[in-house]
């Protein structure tokens, strides 16, 4: 029986100009890369948004849309709504979303200095003024007026060509940097003309475009414009001019969506924008707020920023914080978040990890949606429903850890008969290990939510359970799913066996007593993570690694890593590149650069962080005992949770 009442907030219609949304959850804008090389609408485009309006969301939010591609796109395989030719297409995605009730949007961009270098079709990137990004353009140009009325027309084109598209609403992307916020930050825009100088120049800009827009759409679109509160860099926009720029913006538009952070170039402003896991959850929040409680603000809020769950998105909406609440990624994570919290099923919601691997992770570089936990995402076209098996077949999965749970809970939503053997008295594999960490909270309510659902999932579990020949042949299976996982890499160092020599496993959660002074060995994401845990703890800690410090922790996703890095620095932990751990001495560890030369790191506590190698002694013995024999996860590659899930599920979707 569904509880609607614990969610009446939630679930309550709002109006947005001319427009009523059916509950007040909006699926946030992400960029997907499943249109074409063209920007042009596909199968799989048209899928993955149905997805979206299936969660139950009120309102879906296409990503990042450049409004002018020769100088404004900020990201690979965006969607092309640039002319006429891409109605067709358009009209697909919005009559497919309506199906479900839901309203569509998209996220109109320029990006400015921001833009992609390889994008830009011409020589230069635009900008209010030349201040070089990191990587980006190498030329900017300094806009004049022709390129300002140009790129406001470009908005209200767009915006009108939307219109004919039977979309709904059109975000305007103020934040994060763009080419809006370029012009309304006195820390990018230094002109001393019409559009610079006072905060009534520097809003002139967005002002202008706003009305453009409006004006030639009418109140047949509605108009949401994306803004940073704070751009959360020195000089930067602040909450105050933000508000009073809302004010003014409010003339012209219907919503207002209250993000935090500036994207290019700034590691700490960015971890605001697209948060991690060291991040707290509802972080933006507070924001959201204060520009709700401003009393001469009367257009409705939205918040964004690593909400989860609905009851706090209930209790945002209720406590008068903000009128909607965008998600995005804990709604790839589970599509059935929503419905699960109005049904009453919260418990059964299979919880984001916030990791960023395959949704940004992928799509950074031009690869189509993915997400680490739920493998249908991006993939709707194939598997928008786990096709049942022609033949009902016996398997056994061998391996409790990440991919063999994700592998027997795909063969029995299949259809097939399942034994699961594992050789520890509990499932997760190294999960439980290493989700230790304090930092770790989204990966412990994910093992929980994968153990709890393994084990209630109608296969056969047996625990405490070596695989072997004789145990596996007694179950007479059709085929056999090796996930057995991997184990620490060992190297043969002189004194790896002193008492003050432990693994990063151990130290992380907390079976060794760990001194003052640490040295980790090893620069990997392992060594780093357990690093900043212990100079949380106020630890004197030191990595050191064969490898450049540039490259330290390389592996990690492009929207996670500056921010470990960031905190690393802000807790003082110090770097060595390019030496080689030569061995472990009582009082510290002997390294030698790459001209031999040596020298000694003090430590009370050395830290072995090598990284993982794949179990393939348990794979030759298991490997030969019927034809029909998968390995996946570590066992094959030693890789991540996302490799681990996806490996398993390629292989259980298809036996």
């Amino acid at each position: 029986m569904a509880k609607f009442n614990e969610f009446q907030h939630v679930f309550s219609p709002i109006k947005v100009g001319n427009l009523t949304l059916k509950n007040r959850i909006q699926f946030s804008p992400m960029v997907c890369c499943l249109s074409n090389a063209a920007g042009e609408v596909t199968t799989e485009f048209v899928e993955f948004l149905g997805m979206q309006a299936r969660t139950g969301a009120g309102l879906v939010t296409i990503g990042a849309t450049p409004v002018d591609n020769d100088t404004g796109a900020d990201a690979y395989g965006e969607l092309d709504v640039t002319n006429d030719n891409k109605i067709p297409g358009l009209k697909r995605v919005s009559e497919e979303v309506h199906r479900y009730g839901a309203k569509l949007s998209i996220e109109l961009v320029h990006s400015g200095r921001g833009s992609l270098p390889e994008l830009l079709r011409k020589p230069y990137a635009l900008a209010p003024s030349i201040i070089p990004t990191p990587g980006g353009p190498r030329k900017i140009k300094v806009m004049d007026q022709d390129d300002i009325d140009q790129v406001i027309k470009a908005y209200a084109d767009c915006a009108e060509r939307l219109v004919k598209a039977d979309f709904d609403m059109a975000m305007i992307h103020a934040a994060h940097g763009n080419l809006i916020a370029q012009f309304l930050s006195p820390y990018t825009n230094k002109r001393n003309d019409y559009y610079g100088g006072s905060f009534e120049n520097r809003a002139r800009f967005g002002l202008e475009l706003l009305q453009a827009v409006r004006e030639r759409v009418g109140q047949s679109l509605a108009l949401e414009m994306r803004i940073s509160a704070e751009e959360m860099v020195e000089g930067g926009m602040e909450l105050e001019e933000t508000i009073e720029f809302i004010k003014l913006a409010q003339e012209y538009i219907d919503l207002v969506h209250v993000s935090v952070g500036l994207i290019v170039e700034h590691n700490k402003a960015a971890f605001w924008t697209m948060p991690p896991y060291y991040h707290a959850h509802c972080h933006n929040v507070k924001y959201a707020e204060a520009v709700k409680k401003d009393p001469d603000i009367k257009i409705p809020v939205t918040t964004v920023g690593s909400i989860n769950t609905i009851k706090d998105a209930e209790e945002i909406i209720a406590s008068g914080k903000a009128d909607i609440v965008a998600m995005c990624r804990q709604l790839l994570a589970d599509p059935e978040t929503i419905k699960k919290a109005y049904r009453g099923e919260e418990g059964t919601t299979r919880p984001c990890l916030r990791c960023w691997e395959g949704c940004v992770g992928a799509v950074a570089f031009g690869g189509q949606v993915r997400c680490s936990i739920n493998p249908v995402v991006g993939r709707e076209t194939k598997y928008r429903e786990i096709p049942l098996a022609r033949r009902k077949k016996k398997v056994v999965v061998v391996g409790g850890g990440t991919a063999g749970m994700m592998a027997t809970q795909t063969l029995v939503e299949r259809g097939h008969e399942v034994v699961l053997m594992e050789k520890k008295d509990r499932l997760g594999g190294h999960l439980p290990e290493i989700s230790a960490l304090p930092f770790k909270g989204d990966l412990r309510a994910y093992l929980k939510w994968n153990v709890d659902t393994t084990m209630n999932c109608g296969a056969k579990i047996l625990l405490n359970t070596e695989a072997d020949e004789d145990s596996i042949r007694k179950e007479n299976p059709d085929a056999i799913i090796i996930a057995v996982g991997s184990s620490p890499v060992e190297l043969d160092i002189p004194g790896s066996d002193n008492e003050n020599v432990h693994s990063v496993l151990d130290v992380d959660n907390g079976r060794v007593q760990v001194g003052s002074k640490v040295v980790v060995c090893g620069g990997g994401v392992s060594g780093m993570e357990c690093a900043l845990a212990l100079a949380m703890e106020g630890k004197d800690v030191t990595v050191v690694d064969m490898i450049p410090v540039e490259q330290f922790a390389k592996d990690m996703v492009v929207a996670t890593r500056p921010m470990l890095l960031y905190l690393l620095n802000q807790h003082k932990v110090k770097f060595i590149g390019e030496h080689k751990v030569l061995q472990f001495l009582k009082n510290g560890v002997e390294i030698e650069d790459r001209n031999w030369n040596h020298s000694i790191i003090e430590a009370d506590t050395i830290v072995k962080a090598f990284g993982m190698r794949p179990n393939k002694e348990l794979v030759e013995r298991l490997g030969c005992i019927v034809p029909e024999t998968y390995l996946v996860g570590d066992c094959d590659q030693a890789k991540n949770i996302q490799y681990a899930n996806h490996s398993a599920f390629n292989v259980a979707v298809e036996v």
